[in-house]
């Protein structure tokens, strides 16, 4: 599918149809917008723009050379967007490319950003003459939609930390939803990483209008304060993983001791009784009372090891 955004009496309105770029200019364009298209629809685009659009394995390639490129008639700029789950996030590769003022995108699935930037372009046609600003508001409400997903992480992170503290119980799968939380703040980290990898080599080109470097600028110093704030919210899932583990083991240890306690002090009454049950003959009073006397002496052994015990602080 292709959506194509042109401006017209200082409006600006879409057309899905390829066939309508015979008739509009490239001054007149200024967002073509593939979503899942076909080849004849990326046909159709690459005559208009006059060069090539990457493929999607050229999109998802992590070398800086693949990440963003110029040549002499266009810009070639790959980010992943993130896209959250229910229990897990997902990267979706996108492609931009700029020439003559006219952005194209290259994407699979729907995204929000773009469906905001779209309303807003309807909106306030003035605010997106070109496609270098309509790039420039993409990247920003995608880093405050990256925002959003990192203080709602900080919420969730809040959240067991209560539970922890409260002293609940701590099962398998609270462990996993953890280790699961650490791996969405990694791959958020490495999303915004991935933004401020573009914007400065955006900021090193002398494509760009100087316009837009004090937005750019901005996104910039918002991308490292987020980067900080994912590495404390790594940091913090770390330590509450470790005082997890720590409880565990508590918890383990107070077992075994129990276990050592009642092992040790069954052992003077087991080897009284091993003594007796010897098959020789080791009489007492020869009696009945050959039994009350070493059950006495059993249960004497036991408290001797019980005074013994709490004395030395073991119990």
């Amino acid at each position: 599918m292709v959506q194509i955004f042109y401006k017209t009496d200082g409006k600006i309105i879409s057309t899905p149809k390829c066939g309508d770029l015979d008739t509009l200019s490239i001054e007149d364009v200024v967002w073509i917008d593939l979503f899942a298209p076909t080849e004849e629809e990326k046909h159709d685009v690459e005559i208009f723009l006059g060069t090539t659009i990457q493929s999607r394995a050229m999109a998802e390639e992590i070398e800086s050379s693949s990440r963003y490129s110029e040549t002499e008639t266009a810009i070639y700029a790959n980010t992943n967007f993130l896209i959250p789950g229910p229990d897990e996030y997902a990267m979706e590769a996108v492609s931009f490319i700029l020439t003559d003022g006219v952005l194209a995108t290259l994407r699979e699935v729907s995204l929000r950003s773009f469906t905001d930037i779209q309303r807003r372009m309807y909106a306030l046609p003035k605010m997106y003459p070109s496609g270098y600003h309509i790039f420039v508001a993409i990247l920003e409400n995608r880093i405050d939609l990256d925002a959003d997903m990192i203080e709602l992480m900080s919420k969730e992170i809040a959240q067991y930390s209560k539970h922890v503290s409260l002293g609940e119980n701590v099962s398998d799968e609270f462990l996993l939803d953890i280790n699961q939380l650490q791996e969405n703040t990694m791959m958020v980290r490495e999303n915004i990483v991935d933004k401020q990898r573009v914007i400065s080599s955006i900021l090193k080109s002398d494509k760009y209008p100087p316009e837009i470097h004090e937005k750019l600028n901005v996104l910039i110093k918002d991308i490292a304060s987020l980067i900080n704030h994912t590495n404390f919210s790594f940091e913090r899932l770390e330590y509450l993983q470790n005082t997890l583990l720590g409880l565990i083991n508590l918890e383990q240890n107070k077992i075994m001791k129990v276990f050592t306690q009642v092992s040790l002090l069954l052992m003077p009454p087991t080897l009284i009784a091993s003594i007796y049950g010897m098959n020789v003959h080791l009489p007492i009073t020869g009696t009945f009372w050959d039994f009350v006397i070493l059950a006495g002496v059993m249960l004497l052994a036991v408290g001797v090891a019980i005074i013994i015990f709490k004395k030395r602080k073991m119990m």
